[in-house]
């Protein structure tokens, strides 16, 4: 007899708290369309609960917390001309990511090891962003010619100076204590008192989290802070590549090198995503995304990152000339 399955997600009430556990490590617990009905249904069952007091959301397998979206699948179904399907998984995510930001109780994410993309999603909206030393952060997706979605839109313009442009473009990868320092975590705690974290959340006090964290000292944020926001505070690529140019360091050489890798496309889609969203809430945030995955996924650059990155993996995309950003915003 064939051995059952373990559910991608597991959804518990344990003491006062709701626990999901994204259960898929062999794929780095990346998100994929029952995963993502998996945690809309916990969402629905723990909201009205009384006796749940905050939710505590962990990724399985000690790799990661959630590597993203599974874009390989939608690349499959973009090229096999499946727009609904393409469209059932964006509009399923989103929902997922606006319930989380509009969740009446604690939402505490116990970030340890690599979160990506749409393991970003599930955890920025929420209250509490817990990262560990061995937590990885990211907005990769101009590597594979998307953007940044799952309600980035909104939250990274939001960030300090020229941060959000600088994540979003380059896909910088933030340690855990780096990413409080962005912003984009709220607490950091080492790995080794996660278990006595989560065990007493459990209780249902989400203030236990404060006593738990310790203080980040100046890092890698920090350290770059003020060129990050001379060069990356600029709403068009021209202006961003001539303040690396003129910066004259190691550090702005090696960020030119990276936006040269990138999607020409989707680094101009991007730029002018953030710049949108500065003036949108998050609701419109993730309609103007939802829209917009519709064209990207089409665009023959996404099929083509998609299989450099994560299909091929030769690193070697071979990018279409810039699409006027405009005319895939519609």
């Amino acid at each position: 007899m064939a051995e059952t399955a373990e559910p991608s997600i597991v959804a518990r009430r344990e003491g006062a708290a709701g626990t999901i556990l994204m259960n898929r490590p062999r794929a780095l617990n990346a998100l994929d369309v029952p995963m993502i009905a998996g945690i809309a249904a916990a969402i629905s069952d723990i909201r009205d609960d009384p006796a749940v007091r905050l939710v505590v959301l962990e990724g399985a397998g000690g790799r990661a917390f959630c590597a993203g979206g599974d874009v390989r699948r939608i690349r499959e179904l973009a090229l096999a001309g499946d727009a609904a399907g393409v469209e059932e998984f964006f509009a399923s995510e989103y929902a997922v990511n606006r319930a989380i930001a509009e969740f009446p109780k604690p939402w505490i994410s116990l970030i340890d090891g690599v979160c990506m993309g749409g393991g970003i999603g599930v955890s920025v909206h929420g209250s509490h962003r817990v990262v560990t030393e061995h937590a990885l952060l990211a907005m990769p997706e101009t590597a594979i010619a998307l953007f940044p979605d799952v309600g980035t839109s909104f939250v990274l313009p939001r960030l300090p100076g020229g941060l959000g442009n600088w994540l979003a473009l380059t896909g910088a990868r933030l340690k855990g204590a780096d990413a409080v320092e962005a912003g984009l975590a709220t607490h950091f705690v080492p790995r080794d008192q996660l278990p006595a974290l989560r065990a007493a959340l459990l209780q249902g006090d989400a203030g236990v989290v404060d006593r738990f964290a310790q203080p980040v000292p100046p890092g890698a944020v920090a350290a770059q802070r003020a060129a990050v926001d001379r060069c990356f505070a600029h709403d068009s690529l021209p202006a961003i590549r001539a303040a690396l140019a003129a910066e004259d360091s190691d550090w702005a050489r090696d960020q030119l090198a990276i936006l040269d890798r990138m999607s020409p496309t989707s680094m101009a889609v991007t730029l002018e995503l953030l710049r949108r969203g500065r003036a949108l809430d998050l609701p419109a945030c993730l309609a103007m995304e939802l829209a917009l995955t519709r064209r990207v996924t089409q665009h023959p650059d996404f099929a083509e990152g998609v299989r450099a990155v994560l299909v091929d993996k030769d690193n070697a995309p071979r990018w279409a000339p810039q699409a006027d950003p405009a005319t895939l915003f519609g």
